[in-house]
């Protein structure tokens, strides 16, 4: 596959072929964690749409979420499919695909973007912020070094998605003129909006794919957070995650700096509750 505009690698350019089985065989977390985050990234297609819809008549911002952020979101997913299907060729990725797509896919709609475009950027730099750190995170903790490739160049194209949407949230900041209190109440929603449904309902169809014949509980999805978690907390990037939440609020680098220590303490403990991309 040839590189898409304005990306910086291709799912050629991961050696899939020198994947170290052995060292992920057994990683049943890795696993869970690598098999949702596949389903997620490959679901760009309905995130995309209803975005798409909400800036139609923007054709900048449309054109680039059609031609340039869906495509790299789907390459994601493909990177990530892959690999899942060459490190775990025993599981069932179509079928569990399949079975998430159809409980999460009705959820996803236009109804449930922000009430603002300058709002609706803001609260895209909130996810960015977050799968860019998870990814980064993910990339650290690896023991398998194809998969830390993986992870850091998808962290790394979702630093320069976070950009974009930056770039775009000014933009609609100077026509429509939120109150900085309102981009903040929707930088916290969305970072407090971590319980996300793609991530619940990714994680279930994995359980079920994997383990036939067995009812899935909340209580299995909790211990999975919980060791997500634990894994997290032991490579998450604060200062970056921080310095990217408190942009959008448009502060002087002397009030940013002042405010990292807290901001950094705040991060602690929104990861507490934060699961996956």
């Amino acid at each position: 596959m040839s590189k898409l505009d304005g990306a910086s690698w291709s799912i050629g350019d991961i050696p899939y072929g020198a994947l170290a089985r052995d060292s992920v065989r057994d990683e049943g977390l890795l696993f869970d964690i690598v098999a949702s985050a596949s389903f997620i990234e490959i679901t760009s297609d309905l995130y995309t749409k209803n975005l798409v819809e909400y800036f139609r008549d923007d054709d900048e911002v449309a054109g680039w979420l059609a031609h340039h952020w869906e495509r790299e979101e789907l390459q994601h997913g493909a990177a990530l499919k892959k690999y899942v299907q060459t490190a775990w060729p025993d599981f069932d990725w179509t079928a569990g695909y399949r079975s998430f797509h159809a409980e999460y896919g009705p959820l996803c709609t236009v109804e449930r973007l922000a009430p603002s475009r300058a709002l609706e950027m803001a609260a895209r730099c909130v996810v960015e912020t977050g799968t860019a750190s998870f990814y980064r995170a993910l990339s650290d903790a690896s023991p398998e070094p194809v998969l830390k490739q993986l992870a850091a160049e998808i962290s790394a194209d979702e630093v320069r998605h976070y950009k974009y949407f930056h770039r775009y949230f000014l933009r609609y900041r100077e026509s429509e003129r939120p109150s900085r209190l309102a981009v903040l109440r929707t930088l916290m929603n969305r970072a407090a909006d971590v319980e996300s449904e793609d991530t619940f309902f990714a994680f279930k169809a994995v359980f079920q794919t994997r383990n036939p014949g067995i009812d899935f509980e909340q209580g299995d999805y909790d211990v999975y957070r919980d060791r997500v978690l634990h894994l997290m907390r032991q490579h998450f990037p604060h200062r970056m995650a921080v310095k990217m939440l408190l942009k959008p609020l448009g502060m002087s680098p002397l009030v940013g700096r002042a405010m990292l220590p807290a901001a950094t303490s705040a991060t602690r403990l929104f990861l507490r509750r934060y699961d996956g991309p």
